[in-house]
């Protein structure tokens, strides 16, 4: 009766979900083996029961084989019930195993809550590690927006999603070296853990940002309210659509595809809806830094080879950019009022009888290969670099964020990081928006009594910022603003001890501090709920590799290089403007060498240690700026510092101190390097005092211009 049953069922799954399966090389003719799958909804079981090419026995939760309909369902495969909470549950899925039977296993024990993943359990990892089992992985995607998931009535749902299985190679999980079987258990949790999580990002379709922009759209529907700005509009995916295509319309008129655009505009919906429409008809945004100084925008503006930029008066005038823009030679520049008052009878009817119905046909034919965007690097310590990073890069470090925490409909992030920026980019804008959460725009992350009383008005989720700007907003922010945060995620710059207790103490809040680059696009590691180690930046995402090259002179860890698909696809300088040059380090082609020197424990969390530039050699010792700066903050908490070098003919070079706080002496230092076990190289000779530190409009310090300033003292 089930052999007969199932290819009728098959059918018609396949009739009414449009069930896509796709798979790796993998073999399932193994003695002993595991399935393991994410839980997205109750159609989960029966559909990998369907579609893949065995007869398993199901692992279910005892409250869910008592239910009438389950009872039903259940009876046409083969399952056993098991209670998580029972100690000896496990060791009948031993037994199960050993016992030559196919299993197939939920790690997260429950449906998701939140559509992605969440808790992993330890019980089959260990299973897996104790029968030698092969492990095949499958990833179910679409069905937690149908009826049978346990999303809130906020998910929007459809009565047939379209829903895709992805069933990956398999994997085999040795048992882990411990002490302790409490131990082993661990760390083969962890393993299953890191395998669940590579299994959601390896999973994900290849595309471009509009095509994704239009999957969001399908899943949430076009009337689905998530974007506002400091205009305190709420707009829909159909506004964002709109705003799109009608400026994007214009702008092709005066442009051809592959050329790059020069975007200087602040955080604003139509700049969002300029990006996704720039990359649907194959031009490239290319993100000018308004931050930086006119040289610096002139350069970008030459390494990319830009011969228009799209501005707009009103923000010229409020950011003061008239003589940055007047310094410019050529480029033409676009004014979005011109660009409105150009918006004619014919477009409009363009836009509302035929394009708003037919979005995807607005995209050009592309690869995800293809450029999406150009940013320039910060240029803290050196001249800013034109930074191309393809279709795949920005979206594989999307998916690879959403592998790790939970971003959802149900958030809304609150992000005042300037789009210019990688991080405000990708992490700040793009992945709620693809994600389907809210997001509020600001302009400017300098504001910092707004900042805290918005995220309490709009009752944000979410806040993204760096160690300065998170400083600056607990100082200003009553205790009750940040009520609705439940994720506060720090990067740009290593997060200050001092800023993560003050959130601590007075909100209740533990910040995720990560780790990135522009050219990764930007996320490389994190912190995340489920992996935490204070001192540390998290565990590198998934589908990283990394490789450590000792540094004469330097303990520990070594130069970080890594490859992966969230890498960018090169560089434009402006010693050769327009040419493309690929990432290559001293490991080969397709490495990027990060300039930092970590250290990477057995768990997998990255410390980092410094920046090679920033190391100073004192009679023939390699001291770093950053130990440095630890040890002003540790005589004064409160106030910023930052450490430079100067030459020194006698030992080579010299530690300078550049500090806010008047009462800051070098025998305080001295003392407290004495108390905490430093060396006396580590305390400066020198000790500048200061106003205020330079900073980069990106929240850095900047350090090109501290070390004008050292080599000048």
């Amino acid at each position: 009766m089930r052999k007969l049953m199932r290819p009728l069922l098959r059918a018609l799954a396949r009739l009414l979900f449009r069930v896509e399966v796709t798979a790796q090389q993998v073999s399932f003719d193994h003695q002993r083996l595991l399935v393991v799958a994410n839980h997205q909804s109750f159609l989960d079981g029966f559909l990998i029961g369907l579609f893949l090419p065995i007869e398993p026995v199901f692992v279910v939760h005892t409250t869910i084989a008592n239910r009438l309909f389950f009872r039903i369902l259940l009876s046409l495969v083969d399952y056993l019930a098991v209670d998580p909470t029972n100690p000896m549950a496990m060791k009948k899925v031993i037994r199960l195993i050993e016992s030559g039977r196919p299993v197939v296993i939920f790690p997260e024990g429950r449906i998701t809550l939140t559509g992605s993943l969440m808790k992993v359990y330890d019980g089959p990892a260990f299973v897996a590690a104790r029968t030698g089992a092969s492990v095949v992985p499958v990833r179910v995607d679409g069905a937690a927006n149908s009826y049978f998931s346990r999303l809130s009535g906020k998910h929007p749902r459809a009565l047939f999603p379209k829903i895709r299985l992805a069933i990956l190679a398999e994997r085999h999980f040795p048992m882990p070296q411990g002490a302790t079987a409490k131990l082993r258990r661990r760390k083969s949790g962890e393993a299953m853990r890191k395998l669940m999580q590579e299994m959601i990002f390896t999973a994900r379709p290849q595309q471009t940002l509009y095509s994704a922009l239009c999957d969001a759209i399908a899943i949430f529907g076009r009337r689905h309210r998530m974007l506002e700005d400091i205009k305190q509009v709420e707009y829909c995916y159909n506004d964002l659509l709109k705003m799109a295509m009608i400026l994007t319309r214009q702008i092709e008129r005066i442009s051809s595809p592959g050329e790059r655009i020069g975007l200087l505009l602040p955080n604003l919906a139509p700049t969002l809806g300029l990006i996704f429409g720039l990359t649907a008809r194959r031009r490239v945004p290319a993100m000018l830094n308004y931050s930086a100084g006119g040289e610096a925008m002139q350069a970008a503006c030459h390494a990319a080879e830009l011969r228009t930029v799209v501005t707009s008066r009103a923000f010229v005038e409020q950011a003061r950019l008239a003589d940055k823009l007047a310094g410019l030679r050529g480029v033409q520049l676009v004014y979005l009022e011109d660009v409105r008052e150009r918006i004619g009878l014919g477009d409009k009817l363009w836009l509302m009888l035929y394009a708003i119905h037919f979005p995807r046909r607005f995209e050009l034919p592309a690869s995800p290969e293809e450029a999406a965007v150009v940013l320039f690097t910060s240029g803290s310590e050196g001249q800013p670099k034109g930074v191309v990073l393809p279709h795949r890069a920005i979206l594989a470090n999307i998916a690879q964020i959403r592998a790790v925490i939970d971003f959802s409909v149900y958030d809304k992030v609150l992000n005042a990081l300037p789009i210019f920026h990688s991080f405000g980019l990708t992490g700040g804008a793009l992945l709620p928006v693809l994600g389907g959460a809210g997001l509020f725009l600001y302009p400017s992350p300098l504001h910092y009594r707004v900042i805290p009383e918005l995220a309490y008005d709009r009752g944000c989720t979410v806040l993204f910022g760096t160690s300065t700007f998170l400083a600056n907003y607990a100082k200003f922010a009553n205790p009750y603003d940040f009520y609705r945060l439940r994720y506060v995620v720090a990067g740009a710059e290593k997060l200050s001890e001092t800023v993560r207790n003050l959130w601590f103490e007075k909100f209740g809040l533990r910040i995720f501090e990560g780790y990135g680059a522009t050219e990764t696009a930007p996320v490389l590691a994190v912190n995340t709920p489920m992996a935490y180690r204070t001192g540390t930046v998290g565990n590198f995402l998934p589908g990283i590799e990394y490789r450590l090259v000792p540094v004469p002179g330097i303990d520990g860890g070594g130069i970080l290089h890594v490859r992966g698909p969230n890498l960018m696809a090169g560089y434009l300088k402006a010693d050769r403007p327009g040419v493309l040059q690929a990432p290559v380090s001293d490991l080969g082609e397709g490495w990027y060498e990060t300039g930092d020197v970590v250290d990477v424990d057995e768990d997998g969390f990255v410390r980092i240690v410094g920046r090679v530039k920033r190391f100073a050699k004192v009679a023939g010792e390699m001291v770093s700026l950053e130990v440095v700066e630890k040890l002003a903050n540790a005589v004064s908490p409160a106030l910023p510092h930052a450490a430079s070098s100067q030459p020194d003919p006698a030992k080579g070079e010299a530690l300078v101190l550049f500090t806010t706080d008047d009462e800051l002496s070098r025998e305080l230092l001295v003392a407290k390097a004495r108390q905490i076990g430093l060396s006396e190289l580590t305390v400066p000779r020198k000790i500048l005092k200061v106003d205020a530190l330079p900073l980069l409009g990106t929240g850095k310090i900047d350090y090109v211009t501290l070390k004008r300033m050292a080599e000048a003292a």
